[in-house]
């Protein structure tokens, strides 16, 4: 049906009919949906991008949602324990560092082996791009995110499109969309992970004492000391 806000495929390679984002007269265009093709590892990913890069849909634009873990070439985040908030620390400039990597994205996205009107495009999986990212210096992570505006189908892990939170930050937008996931019997688990949190006991204790601060000092006490009271009921 129509639709005005939606990231549209440009409808880039030769052979594509591209009626599908011909404007209407009221402005509206007609939108092909995106293919989000969930999976319960990034092992089956590459599997599948590899089945796909063998059918005649190997030109069909694409990308793979995967986690820093996986696509950041940063020397100094790479090898960190916490690569995401070091990576937002550069992003946001916090010690007078940047990333380069971050700053040469376009770089990647815009490579012309990534783009399905090349001729010489077709389906890849995350080590194609992260090998990619390190020949051009620039980052990985974010060029497939980048990528999503254009791509057809989508490759990731469950939980992105599980995960509220996981679907915020990445942007992902599923309404009239196409879902599909590989092996749908895990579904319940990887859901009942995605809202389950665990503590430990001397992180509870550590919270317990921040809020006795807080709840000593008359700092906003009515709502630190309900919250005070679960870390000394867990505890």
């Amino acid at each position: 049906g129509p639709c005005t806000e939606c990231s549209c495929s440009s409808g880039k390679e030769p052979g594509k009919d591209a009626s599908h984002t011909k404007k209407k007269e009221n402005g509206d265009r007609l939108c092909v949906p995106k293919i989000f093709f969930g999976t319960r590892t990034h092992k089956q990913i590459t599997q599948i991008s590899r089945e796909l890069k063998r059918t005649a849909y190997s030109y069909v634009p694409m990308t793979i949602l995967s986690s820093r873990d996986y696509t950041c070439i940063h020397p100094l985040v790479s090898n960190s324990s916490n690569r995401n908030e070091m990576c937002v620390e550069l992003l946001e400039g916090k010690h007078g560092r940047s990333c380069s990597y971050y700053h040469s994205v376009h770089k990647l996205s815009e490579h012309h082996a990534l783009q399905p009107a090349s001729g010489m495009y077709q389906a890849w999986d995350i080590e194609d791009l992260v090998s990619l990212g390190r020949k051009l210096r620039a980052c990985p992570y974010f060029a497939a995110r980048e990528l999503m505006m254009g791509a057809d189908i989508v490759f990731c892990p469950y939980n992105y499109l599980l995960d509220p939170q996981i679907r915020e930050s990445m942007d992902i937008k599923l309404k009239d969309q196409v879902v599909i996931l590989d092996e749908a019997h895990n579904i319940e688990d990887c859901a009942r992970e995605s809202v389950s949190y665990g503590v430990t006991e001397s992180q509870l204790r550590a919270a317990r004492e921040e809020l006795d601060v807080m709840v000593n000092n008359n700092i906003r006490q009515k709502h630190h000391e309900p919250l005070r009271a679960v870390c000394c009921s867990l505890i």
